[in-house]
Protein backbone atom coordinates (compact mmCIF):
# COMPACT_ATOMS: atom_id res chain seq x y z
CA UNK A 1 0.00 0.00 0.00
CA UNK A 2 1.28 3.27 -0.93
CA UNK A 3 1.45 6.12 1.98
CA UNK A 4 1.31 9.70 0.49
CA UNK A 5 1.87 12.90 2.22
CA UNK A 6 -2.10 14.73 2.47
CA UNK A 7 0.07 18.49 1.09
CA UNK A 8 -2.91 21.23 1.49
CA UNK A 9 -2.25 21.97 -2.33
CA UNK A 10 -3.28 18.21 -3.22
CA UNK A 11 -6.43 18.62 -0.62
CA UNK A 12 -7.77 21.67 -1.99
CA UNK A 13 -6.15 22.11 -5.63
CA UNK A 14 -9.03 25.05 -7.05
CA UNK A 15 -8.00 27.18 -3.56
CA UNK A 16 -4.60 27.40 -4.86
CA UNK A 17 -5.27 31.18 -5.22
CA UNK A 18 -6.92 31.68 -2.14
CA UNK A 19 -4.38 29.41 -0.02
CA UNK A 20 -1.79 31.56 -1.09
CA UNK A 21 -3.62 35.03 -0.39
CA UNK A 22 -4.57 33.84 2.78
CA UNK A 23 -0.69 32.58 3.73
CA UNK A 24 0.50 35.58 2.73
CA UNK A 25 -1.84 37.65 4.46
CA UNK A 26 -3.09 35.90 7.86
CA UNK A 27 -0.57 34.96 10.63
CA UNK A 28 -3.63 32.46 11.79
CA UNK A 29 -3.64 30.87 8.50
CA UNK A 30 -0.70 30.27 8.20
CA UNK A 31 -0.01 28.62 11.74
CA UNK A 32 -2.57 26.33 10.89
CA UNK A 33 -0.64 25.47 7.67
CA UNK A 34 2.38 24.97 9.41
CA UNK A 35 0.31 22.90 12.33
CA UNK A 36 -1.32 20.84 9.72
CA UNK A 37 2.39 20.40 7.87
CA UNK A 38 3.94 18.87 10.92
CA UNK A 39 0.64 16.93 11.72
CA UNK A 40 0.95 15.67 8.79
CA UNK A 41 4.65 14.45 8.23
CA UNK A 42 4.44 12.97 11.71
CA UNK A 43 1.44 11.05 10.35
CA UNK A 44 2.75 9.64 7.53
CA UNK A 45 6.37 8.83 9.39
CA UNK A 46 3.89 6.72 11.52
CA UNK A 47 2.28 5.08 8.49
CA UNK A 48 5.89 4.21 6.74
CA UNK A 49 6.69 2.43 10.47
CA UNK A 50 9.38 5.28 10.84
CA UNK A 51 7.67 5.79 14.25
CA UNK A 52 6.08 3.32 15.64
CA UNK A 53 3.51 4.73 18.24
CA UNK A 54 0.35 3.19 19.26
CA UNK A 55 -2.66 2.80 17.21
CA UNK A 56 -4.40 5.48 19.53
CA UNK A 57 -1.35 7.72 18.77
CA UNK A 58 -1.71 7.38 15.14
CA UNK A 59 -5.29 7.42 15.34
CA UNK A 60 -4.90 10.76 17.76
CA UNK A 61 -2.89 12.61 14.82
CA UNK A 62 -5.07 11.60 12.11
CA UNK A 63 -7.49 13.83 14.17
CA UNK A 64 -5.98 16.08 14.79
CA UNK A 65 -5.04 16.73 11.12
CA UNK A 66 -8.58 16.20 9.88
CA UNK A 67 -9.44 19.30 12.33
CA UNK A 68 -6.82 21.25 11.07
CA UNK A 69 -7.86 20.50 7.48
CA UNK A 70 -11.34 21.38 8.65
CA UNK A 71 -10.64 24.75 9.98
CA UNK A 72 -8.02 25.57 7.43
CA UNK A 73 -11.26 25.23 4.14
CA UNK A 74 -13.74 26.95 6.52
CA UNK A 75 -11.32 29.77 6.37
CA UNK A 76 -11.16 29.03 2.41
CA UNK A 77 -14.51 29.25 2.18
CA UNK A 78 -15.23 32.34 4.12
CA UNK A 79 -12.28 33.85 2.47
CA UNK A 80 -10.82 34.99 5.73
CA UNK A 81 -8.39 37.72 5.08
Amino acid sequence: MAIEHHPLIDEFPEDHEAIHHLKTENAHFRKLMDEYEAVDKEVYRMEEGIETPEDAVLNEEKKKRLDLKDQIAAMIRNGTP
